[in-house]
């Protein structure tokens, strides 16, 4: 099953994070890093703290996509992550964005697609790298969507 993981981090060294996070994807048992995006900065949304670097990486996986979800939580756990309330800054952030062909998953702990993957640049810009032509099911085209959301400050790292 293909699945496709936002990664972001604005506290501590969040770019040393971010790789860190690709090269613990890329040796999860289960799974097999496809591709990973090169890292952007953008600013906070719906948050606050330092800017964000942020990826996607592609999985091809045999786990479950909430067994894939716990490995996520597990590798942000590794990192120190906490969440003192919503969108709190965070060391690092692992979303399930999309996973397979699934046009709904919906559970308490995991909603596929991910319900705001649709507005954020940080997501669509990666995304948009290592595949322009994916479609988000009920949402449209990847390029289509990012150019909707051309007034949030998204930038490639060198």
């Amino acid at each position: 099953m293909i699945a496709w993981v936002g990664i972001g981090a604005n506290l501590g060294d969040a770019r040393a994070n971010v790789v860190d996070a690709i090269e613990r994807l890329a040796h999860l048992p289960g799974a097999r890093l496809v591709q990973a995006s090169s890292l952007y900065r953008t600013a906070p949304i719906d948050s606050s703290g330092d800017d964000y670097v942020n990826a996607v990486a592609v999985l091809d996986t045999t786990l479950d996509a909430h067994a894939l979800l716990q490995a996520l939580f597990a590798i942000e756990q590794a990192h120190g992550r906490e969440r003192p309330y919503r969108n709190a800054p965070r060391t690092l952030d692992l979303d399930l964005l999309l996973y397979g062909d699934e046009i709904i998953i919906d559970a308490p702990t995991l909603i596929v697609p991910h319900p705001r993957m649709h507005e954020r640049a940080f997501v669509l810009a990666p995304l948009a790298e290592v595949a322009p032509d994916l479609v988000i099911p009920g949402r449209g085209a990847v390029s289509a969507l990012l150019a909707s959301v051309a007034n949030q400050n998204v930038g490639k790292l060198t």
